[in-house]
């Protein structure tokens, strides 16, 4: 693990069970010379200079070695970690983008069990879903209302997009729906605007029209989303995630306006995160063909005024790898986790 110019660390991970539905800890030795850098979450020192760190739970397959340490911090740093400390994590944000395949109905209660659980354990500040139907729903409110509030899309033949947002993180201010009207399949964008941190957030999530012979109305329906992030006021950052179902060839038949960045893209397309949607490893549909696409994208579009504080991306993983006891996934897309610090200008 890299912490400072030079400096390597692989400090031990072990099983955290306080609060947030568990976690792990890490402790690390600083070198004096680095100490002086550290920044809250990372203070005080013990005696013989470490310090404590909370981070966010292993991504992907449990036993592959992780890196750990504090996001927002010089010294063991790692891309996939999260502090515990308030006065550290008030300068991050959270995101999971997920299609959670709610129109299988094969052992959705162990499913909606553990899209519960994935929520709870990673603890995002905001959740972006698709293929929403209502006894998920209704699971979920169960047990996350108390924590999150939800904004709902208009329902689409039974199923819809939702937002869960943190109640402890983020003030819903409004929210819309903007249809796509050309859609067969009655698709659109759900958009809220929230304020987080003293700054305007406009937060999207739609569900594209689906299956290759569509790629001229996902298209269309890129090119509105891209207008509508391009046209929001210069003072807001906004944060679009979703399963856009875009083949690379049609985002590149689009093009992304110079303002706006995939985020994948943005951190060097880490191939680990390349596919969201992968017959090869995801079981969950019977198909005679294996196929791989990222279908599932996380759009960002910086404020654009100076003195407002920018969302600079720091990390993406994808979720939803762990089989379950019933054999299944918890969908047949994996699920996006993505961090953000935030940096005052």
């Amino acid at each position: 693990m890299v912490g400072g110019r030079g400096t390597i660390f692989d400090p031990p991970l072990v099983k955290n069970g306080r609060g947030g539905g568990g976690g792990w800890s890490v402790s690390c030795k600083v070198p004096p010379k680095l100490r002086p850098n550290l920044r809250p979450c990372m203070k005080p020192l013990n005696a013989v200079g470490q310090a404590s760190l909370q981070i966010a739970p292993v991504f992907g397959n449990r036993s592959e070695k992780q890196t750990k340490g504090c996001v927002s911090c010089g010294v063991c740093m790692s891309a996939l970690a999260w502090c515990a400390n308030p006065l550290c994590r008030e300068e991050q944000l959270s995101l999971i983008s997920w299609n959670i395949d709610g129109l299988d109905g094969d052992e959705q209660p162990e499913r909606a069990r553990s899209l519960c659980s994935y929520l709870t354990e990673y603890s995002a500040d905001v959740v972006l879903l698709q293929e929403m139907v209502q006894p998920y729903m209704r699971f979920m409110h169960r047990r996350l209302g108390d924590e999150y509030a939800f904004i709902e899309g208009d329902w689409l033949d039974g199923y819809f997009t939702m937002m869960l947002l943190k109640k402890s993180r983020l003030r819903l201010l409004d929210h819309h729906i903007v249809n796509f009207p050309k859609s067969r399949m009655m698709r659109n964008l759900l958009v809220a605007q929230v304020e987080f941190g003293g700054q305007k957030l406009s937060l999207m999530t739609s569900h594209f029209e689906s299956c290759k012979a569509n790629s001229a109305e996902r298209m269309r329906q890129l090119r509105q989303l891209m207008k509508m992030m391009s046209r929001a006021p210069d003072d807001q950052t906004v944060l679009f995630g979703g399963d856009t179902n875009l083949r690379d060839h049609e985002v590149a038949a689009v093009g992304l306006p110079g303002n706006i960045v995939d985020l994948w893209e943005e951190l060097g397309e880490p191939e680990k995160c390349r596919y969201t949607w992968d017959t090869r490893a995801n079981t969950n549909k019977e198909i005679p063909f294996k196929c791989r696409f990222r279908f599932d994208r996380v759009y960002l579009r910086r404020a654009g005024v100076d003195g407002v504080p920018l969302l600079e991306p720091r990390s993406m993983a994808l979720i939803g790898l762990e089989k379950l006891r019933c054999g299944m996934f918890t969908s047949d897309h994996w699920g996006i986790y993505a961090t953000f610090s935030v940096t005052h200008t």
